[in-house]
C-alpha cells in the first residue's frame, strides 16, 4: 500500500531536482546554470534553460549569493517612477541588466520631505549587489549616507565627485536649443523651468541664460514649472499674453505640450506667432500637432552606462572612482519652430 503524503505539507514549487529531471542532467549542472558559470556546454545550457521556463523555476538568489557571491539584483532608487525621465531611465536600465543577467529591484522612497535617510538605512537588508540613484533631488553625498564598500553609480550630476555617475550633456542641448531659435532670428528666447530643487533643471536654466548673455542678449524672466504639462499650461496662459514673446525653450516636452495648449487657446499659432522647443524627444512629441522641435536625450545608453559602472564595481570589488560618463544630445527639428513674423 502506497504512503499518504501529509496534508499539511504543500509544495511551494518546482525544485531543482524537478528541473534536473526534466532536461536529463545533474542538480550540479542546474546549479552551475543559475549562477552563470562557463564550464557548462552551450546545447546543454539552452536545455536547462527550458526546462527551467517550462517548470516555470526561480533559482534561489539567496542561494545563488552563497554559490556565487552575487545575488544577481542591482537596487534602484528614485521617488518619482512615474516621472517621465525616470520611468525611461528606469526602462533602459532594466533593458540593459536584462543583458547581463541581472534584475532590478525598486527601492522607493515614500515622502521625498522627510530626506532619502530612511532609505538608505534599508540598504544593508537588501539583496542586492549595487545600487543606481536617479535624481536624488532634496539629498546631498553628505545626507545620504550610503554602505561603505557598496558599487554606486548615479544619474544626478548632484552627486558628481563623490560617485561614478552617468549624465547626459545637457549644456550643449541647451545651448542647441537656444541657439536655433536665434539663428531663426527671434531676439531673445524665454525659458520655461523645471523645479527649482532638480539639478538638471538647473542646468538647463544656466546654460540657457549663459547662452543669450554670450550673444548679447538680457535674458527675461523665468517661468518656473514643475516639470508636467498642467505647469507648462499655466505658463503658456501668461506666455500668451506678451504679444512680444516670439521663442519658448522648455526644460521638457511634457511642459512645451502645455504651453502649445495654451498658446492655441488663446489663439496665437505655433510656429507662426510662437515657436516651442522642447527636452527629452518622448515618443510622443514627434506626434504632436505641430510635431515638436526638441533636443533627444540617449536613455538607452544611459541604462548602459549606469548597469556597467555598477557591475565593474561588482566584478572587480574596487570602487569606480569619480568616473562621469557624458552622453551626448541631439537637438531634432520638426515643426514648432520657424522665423519670427516680419
Amino acid at each position: 500500500m502506497g504512503v499518504t503524503p501529509s496534508r499539511g505539507r504543500r509544495k511551494t514549487g518546482p525544485s531543482i531536482e524537478d528541473v534536473a529531471r526534466l532536461a536529463g542532467v545533474s542538480a550540479q549542472t542546474v546549479s552551475r546554470v543559475s549562477t552563470g558559470a562557463n564550464v557548462v556546454r552551450p546545447d546543454t545550457r539552452e536545455r536547462v534553460l527550458l526546462a527551467m521556463q517550462q517548470l516555470g523555476y526561480a533559482p534561489n538568489r539567496a542561494a545563488r549569493a552563497l554559490r556565487s557571491g552575487t545575488y544577481g539584483t542591482i537596487g534602484l532608487v528614485a521617488h518619482r517612477f512615474g516621472r517621465t525621465g525616470e520611468a525611461l531611465t528606469t526602462e533602459a536600465l532594466v533593458r540593459a541588466a536584462e543583458a547581463e543577467d541581472y534584475s532590478v529591484t525598486l527601492l522607493t522612497v515614500q515622502n521625498p520631505a522627510e530626506g532619502w535617510e530612511p532609505a538608505a538605512h534599508r540598504l544593508p537588508h537588501q539583496a542586492i549587489d549595487g545600487l543606481v540613484i536617479i535624481r536624488a533631488e532634496r539629498a546631498t553625498a553628505d545626507s545620504l549616507a550610503l554602505p561603505v564598500g557598496m558599487p554606486i553609480a548615479v544619474s544626478d550630476s548632484r552627486f558628481g565627485g563623490h560617485y561614478p555617475s552617468v549624465v547626459a550633456d545637457q549644456v550643449q542641448g541647451s545651448i542647441d536649443a537656444v541657439r536655433h531659435l536665434l539663428d531663426l532670428g527671434h531676439q531673445t528666447v524665454h525659458h520655461v523651468a523645471g523645479p527649482e530643487v532638480s539639478e538638471p533643471a538647473r542646468v538647463r536654466a544656466g546654460a540657457w541664460r549663459r547662452c543669450l548673455e554670450e550673444a548679447g542678449r538680457r535674458p527675461p524672466p523665468v517661468w518656473q514649472g514643475d516639470w508636467s504639462a498642467e505647469s507648462g499650461y499655466q505658463a503658456g496662459l501668461g506666455i500668451a499674453l506678451d504679444p512680444a514673446v516670439t521663442a519658448v525653450y522648455c526644460a521638457n516636452d511634457e511642459m512645451a505640450f502645455g504651453v502649445m495648449r495654451a498658446l492655441h487657446e488663446a489663439g496665437r499659432r505655433v510656429p507662426e506667432d510662437v515657436s516651442v522647443v522642447g527636452f527629452d524627444a518622448i515618443g510622443l512629441s514627434g506626434y504632436s500637432y505641430p510635431p515638436l522641435t526638441t533636443v533627444r536625450q540617449d536613455f538607452t545608453q544611459m541604462g548602459r552606462e549606469l548597469v556597467r559602472l555598477v557591475l565593474d564595481q561588482v566584478r572587480s570589488g574596487a570602487r569606480a572612482g569619480h568616473e562621469r560618463v557624458l552622453v551626448p544630445t541631439e537637438l531634432v527639428v520638426r515643426g514648432t519652430t520657424a522665423p519670427p513674423r516680419a
